[in-house]
């Protein structure tokens, strides 16, 4: 018999334990929706249709302990790997990555991501390049290439190193790294077949007239099948330039989670916060670069120079700006990578206030397609996607400064230099 009580005072207890975790997670996985909720202005007409467009959010808070090392608590809204969004340049980021590693594994001499170097045509699709005029010394390189993915989400640039590193490389440097919704098939913005896409080109790096290492041309011979088992958007989608009266198929695109874009954002921002498996082969001064790159404004750079009208610093900088033409304050940075396409937007931030003390990661998608034409180039990016992008990073921001902290981090790490106005 007291054997029975206990076992059921043991239940009792373990019930009590369980309750609280539970309403624990209920409350974790509603918390980014009421934070929304509290601005209806913004987000009510989103809130009432989540699935029309296909909204999903992944915030994450930063919490320091006492020798300032980082522990996250991640909320998500509608986060779903199954769920199709096209990530459009969101991808350059995973391949920028990749590319430093590769460079840093051939372990040439003399060979790193500022060496010159050649690009040569050996299949149908495929481009040369000799020079490159926004460099200061007009030579093109990995270095170069990165900067103009990260300032101003150049598609020749993130082309050309997709084609450094191979599509075989890219998939399976991030599936290694425990990333695994994620399939990177093409190029941006230049539409080849997924055969010429397969097919990458020779490289030639050198320093006058030395030869430091030269790669051939490359194929991938065993392409990932889809991971999306619904990929299909739309009503009717335009294929050259004729209407198709069905949803346009996806299957073959670009795909990666919100979790995994979320996931490279901080391996690459935090490598000392997450599993050695997950962490990108990189150098000190890669990490610097990327810091710097990641976080400046086009007004900001000599080598590529951006006319600030053209360019200005909300170019890239979706959440908490959109489309604004205002400066953004100096205390503010915005490490991330953005994409919009085919009436998709997508941002992928760490944001820092140096002066409060704020940081915190958020990543979010959403879709704008009213008509359901794919491929019109009609979606309401102005009326809808920009100004959920802006109030979303705005109130996420001011949710982080009334947030309540032990410790108050050291950005220093963080803090880029060299601002010219």
């Amino acid at each position: 018999m007291f054997r029975l009580l206990a076992g059921l005072c043991a239940a009792c207890v373990l019930c009590g334990m369980q309750r609280p975790a539970l309403a624990q997670t209920a409350q974790k996985q509603k918390m980014v929706e009421k934070i929304m909720q509290a601005h209806p202005a913004y987000f009510g007409q989103i809130l009432a249709q989540p699935e029309k467009y296909r909204v999903q959010i992944l915030y994450t808070q930063i919490d320091r302990d006492a020798q300032n090392r980082p522990h996250f608590t991640s909320y998500a809204y509608r986060v779903n790997p199954q769920e199709y969004f096209y990530p459009a340049s969101t991808v350059k980021l995973p391949g920028a990555l990749v590319a430093l590693e590769k460079l840093n594994e051939l372990g040439i001499e003399g060979l790193d991501k500022y060496t010159p170097l050649r690009i040569d045509s050996a299949y149908a699709g495929q481009s040369a390049v000799r020079t490159d005029s926004s460099a200061e010394n007009q030579l093109p390189s990995i270095a170069h290439y990165i900067k103009k993915v990260l300032l101003v989400s150049d598609n020749d640039a993130y082309n050309r190193l997709y084609e450094f590193v191979g599509q075989e490389r890219l998939n399976k440097a991030l599936h290694e790294k425990g990333f695994k919704d994620v399939r990177l098939t093409h190029r941006l913005s230049i539409f080849l077949t997924p055969d010429e896409n397969r097919h990458t080109n020779p490289f030639t790096f050198y320093k006058g007239d030395r030869v430091l290492y030269q790669q051939p041309l490359t194929n991938n011979e065993n392409p990932t099948a889809p991971l999306v088992k619904n990929a299909f958007l739309g009503e009717r989608h335009f294929r050259n330039d004729s209407l198709v009266e069905a949803p346009m198929d996806f299957s073959q695109k670009n795909y990666i989670s919100v979790e995994v874009l979320q996931g490279v954002l901080k391996s690459v921002l935090f490598p000392e916060a997450v599993p050695a498996q997950q962490r990108f082969n990189l150098t000190a001064d890669d990490y610097a670069f990327l810091y710097r790159y990641m976080a400046m404004l086009p007004r900001e750079s000599d080598y590529p120079a951006y006319d600030p009208q053209e360019y200005p610093d909300s170019y890239v900088k979706f959440l908490m700006y959109g489309q604004d033409k205002e400066p953004i304050p100096a205390n503010i940075r915005i490490f991330n990578k953005i994409g919009d396409a085919y009436g998709f937007m997508v941002d992928n931030a760490y944001i820092v206030d140096f002066d409060k003390k704020v940081e915190f990661m958020l990543t979010a998608v959403i879709h704008v397609n009213e008509n359901g034409n794919i491929n019109a180039g009609e979606y309401e990016y102005e009326q809808v996607a920009f100004p959920f992008m802006k109030n979303l990073g705005r109130v996420f921001y001011a949710h982080e400064l009334q947030r309540k902290k032990k410790h108050l981090p050291d950005l220093e790490k963080f803090r880029v230099h060299a601002v010219r106005f």
